[in-house]
């Protein structure tokens, strides 16, 4: 069983950055790859940003692709997403998900609030 545990959240000005880390215990993290996804208020989740296992080979989605950067540090059981130029729209909760590569487990953590306003 795999855990997993967002921080980095926070309130920021538009065109600000922001950080988001996802620990993860309980299970060899680098039998999962890794992503992001995010929910706004009255809204469906949607995906943000993946990375691969090991080879960190990484995709977006099209409403964030060169404002965000996904990676990992398999060492220190953890991913990252970094925002930059960051928009009123990108308000949302943002989730870690992370899926077994061999048996297709999907963890979720609990969510991080990122809210962007001035």
């Amino acid at each position: 069983q795999l855990q997993l545990v967002e921080s980095g959240g926070g309130l920021v000005q538009p065109g600000g950055s922001l950080r988001l880390s996802c620990a993860a215990s309980g299970s060899p993290f680098s039998s999962y790859s890794m992503s992001w996804y995010r929910q706004a208020p009255g809204k469906e989740r949607e995906f943000v940003a993946r990375i691969s296992s090991t080879t960190n080979i990484s995709n977006y989605a099209d409403s964030m692709k060169g404002r965000v950067t996904i990676s990992r540090d398999n060492a220190k059981n953890t991913v990252y997403l970094r925002m930059n130029s960051l928009k009123p729209e990108d308000t949302a909760v943002y989730y870690c998900y992370a899926r077994e590569v061999k048996s297709g487990w999907v963890y979720w953590g609990q969510g991080t609030q990122v809210s962007v306003s001035s």
